[in-house]
């Protein structure tokens, strides 16, 4: 089993892309959602980011999505994932993500593959979204239609208040 943890907030489409490979990768992807305490207040709920993903995500059988709290390594351990997914976007991703693939593994043996989206969503980032969104922006063609509904009520509330 593969696990691809994040904050996912929001799921985009880049997202996708990497939970859409790891599927045909792996027999089994669950898709962990956190609420990552390095970022900002997150634009989504715990229980909105796991209900985006496993909509974005629900013509994949083999995808599951759980909401974590704890050390990624201790969440593959609970669950017995083999293998953790990391999504990469560019050289800053690469170098962030291979120290931690490291770490993971110095401290669990779990081993990180690295999975990147397709060219056309290189550029996308959850955090461009949420300030696309706080300013009224269209993201619509960076997410799943799921998503993308949810972003425009988002931006509805926000404009409204």
């Amino acid at each position: 089993m593969a696990m691809y943890p994040g904050s996912f907030d929001p799921v985009h489409n880049g997202h996708l892309d990497v939970i859409s490979a790891a599927s045909r990768l792996f027999d089994s992807v669950v898709v962990a959602a956190m609420r990552n305490p390095a970022k900002s207040t997150p634009l989504f709920s715990d229980d909105e980011r796991v209900t985006m993903i496993s909509e974005a995500a629900s013509h994949l059988d083999n995808v599951s999505v759980v909401q974590f709290g704890e050390l990624v390594v201790d969440l593959a351990d609970r669950l017995g994932a083999d293998v953790i997914v990391k999504g990469l976007r560019n050289q800053s991703d690469f170098e962030s993500e291979l120290r931690m693939a490291h770490m993971n593994h110095s401290v669990s043996g779990v081993e990180t593959v690295f999975v990147p989206p397709r060219t056309e969503h290189l550029f996308i980032a959850s955090n461009y979204i949420r300030e696309i969104t706080k300013f009224g922006g269209d993201c619509s063609h960076l997410v799943p239609p799921p998503v993308a509904e949810r972003l425009r009520q988002r931006a509805a509330q926000e404009a409204a208040s």
